[in-house]
C-alpha cells in the first residue's frame, strides 16, 4: 500500500515534491475544541527552516505555513486539518546537468525501479524537504501531548567524531546546531566547517527526549511503543540507526548491570532507579523519561567529484551543484521531535479507547 500515511487514531498524509508547487500534510483524528493557530505551528516550522545561517542550505525559504481547512476561529473542528506550505526559490535548473545520472547515496535509481519515473528537481518526493510537512502536523500533535505534561526535546549530541560531554536543555533553543552543550559547541562547528572546506558533508547523533510519559502507553505485540517509534525514526530521510535507552551498549552488559530496579519514589509514585531501558518495557512506557538516539547518515549531496552510473550503464563523473547542508543534524532535530510526537499521541488515543 502507498506508504505516504502515518498514525492510526491520528493520521497524517503528507504530499508534495522538493522543487513542486508546495508541500503539505492532511491530518485526520485531531480532536475538536483544540486551540491552535498558524503561529504554534510556524514556531516549529521555523526550527528546520532552510537559510537560517550558513551552516545549513542556503534555500531561501520563508516555509510559510497557511491552515486550509480544520480549523475556525483558532479552534480545531474534529475534521481534517490540511496545512500547505509554498515553495518559493526552488532552482531546477542545475538539477538538469544531472538529470540522467544517478547520485550516489541519493534515491534516483530506487525510485526509477520502483514507479518506472521519478521528479529528479531536487530529489522531488526523496527530499528532505518532505519533513516539514511532518513537523507541522507534529506541532500540533506536541500541542495535544503539552496539554497533557508531556513534552519533547531533541538536541544534537554529536556531529563527525566531536561528542558532547553534557547536557543543558536551556542551551538548545539559544545555538545554530541545536547543541546542549556549551562548552563542546565551538568545536562541532568547526567538524562542519572542516568538511564544508572540502566540498563534502559530515553526519552525527541526535538524542530525543520526552519527558512526563505516563506509564502504560503501548500496545501488544507488533504495536509496541517502542517498534512504533522505530518505524516513525527510520521512516526520516538520512536516519540510519536508532536506539531506545542505552540500545547496542546493552548488549555489552550483564543482566545486573542492564536491569533497572524497581522503587518507589519520593512522591510515592512507582518507577526506576536507573533507565537503561529509556522508558520502555515490554514495549510499554514505564513512567520514566523516554530516550531515543538516532544516527543521521553524512548529506550525499556534495560538490566533491564523484564516479557514478548514467541511465545508459555508462560510467562516468558526477559533481552535484546546488544549495545542501553540509551537515543534516541540526535541522533534522524537529523532524525527530514531530515523529515522537505523532507516535506518542496516536498511543495517548489509543489508550483513552482502551479505558473507556
Amino acid at each position: 500500500m502507498p506508504g505516504n500515511t502515518f498514525g492510526e487514531l491520528f493520521k497524517i498524509t503528507t504530499f508534495g515534491e522538493s522543487h513542486g508547487k508546495a508541500v503539505g500534510v492532511i491530518i485526520d483524528g485531531c480532536p475538536a475544541n483544540l486551540d491552535l493557530s498558524s503561529e504554534e505551528i510556524q514556531k516549529e516550522l521555523d526550527k528546520r527552516r532552510p537559510g537560517q545561517n550558513l551552516l545549513v542550505t542556503q534555500r531561501q525559504e520563508e516555509d510559510r505555513v497557511e491552515i486550509f481547512s480544520g480549523v475556525f476561529e483558532n479552534k480545531t473542528l474534529g475534521t481534517p486539518i490540511t496545512l500547505i506550505v509554498f515553495n518559493k526559490d526552488a532552482q531546477s535548473d542545475k538539477y538538469k546537468l544531472i538529470k540522467d545520472l544517478y547520485r550516489p547515496g541519493h534515491a534516483d535509481y530506487a525510485y526509477e525501479a520502483k514507479y518506472g519515473i521519478r521528479d529528479w528537481r531536487g530529489g522531488g518526493r526523496a527530499s528532505g524537504r518532505e519533513t516539514l510537512a511532518r513537523v507541522a502536523a507534529g506541532a500540533i500533535a506536541k500541542k495535544i501531548l503539552n496539554n497533557i505534561g508531556i513534552q519533547i526535546i531533541g538536541y544534537v549530541i554529536q556531529i563527525g567524531k566531536v561528542k558532547i560531554k553534557k547536557i543543558d536543555e536551556s542551551f538548545v533553543d539559544s545555538n545554530l546546531l541545536r547543541c546542549p552543550d556549551k562548552e563542546k559547541y565551538d568545536e562541532l562547528v568547526q567538524e562542519i566547517k572542516n568538511a564544508q572546506q572540502e566540498n563534502d558533508s559530515v553526519g552525527g547523533i541526535i538524542e530525543v527526549v520526552a519527558h512526563n510519559v505516563p506509564a502504560g502507553l503501548g500496545e501488544p505485540v507488533f504495536n509496541k511503543l517502542s517498534a512504533d517509534l522505530a518505524q516513525a525514526i527510520m521512516s526520516i530521510p538520512a536516519v540510519k540507526g536508532i536506539e531506545i535507552g542505552d540500545g547496542f551498549s546493552a548488549a555489552t552488559c550483564r543482566g545486573s548491570e542492564n536491569n533497572d530496579q524497581w522503587i518507589k519514589k519520593n512522591d510515592g509514585k512507582i518507577g526506576t532507579k536507573t533507565n537503561h531501558a529509556g522508558g520502555i518495557i515490554g514495549g510499554i512506557s514505564t513512567g520514566e523519561d523516554i530516550i531515543i538516539h538516532l544516527a543521521i547518515k553524512p548529506t550525499p549531496s556534495i560538490a566533491k567529484t564523484q564516479k557514478t552510473i548514467n541511465r545508459n550503464g555508462e560510467e562516468t563523473n558526477i559533481q552535484i551543484q546546488g544549495r545542501h547542508d553540509p551537515c543534516i543534524c541540526p535541522r533534522a532535530v524537529p523532524v525527530a521531535e514531530a515523529m515522537v510526537a505523532l507516535v506518542l499521541v496516536n498511543h495517548y488515543l489509543l489508550n483513552k479507547i482502551n479505558h473507556l
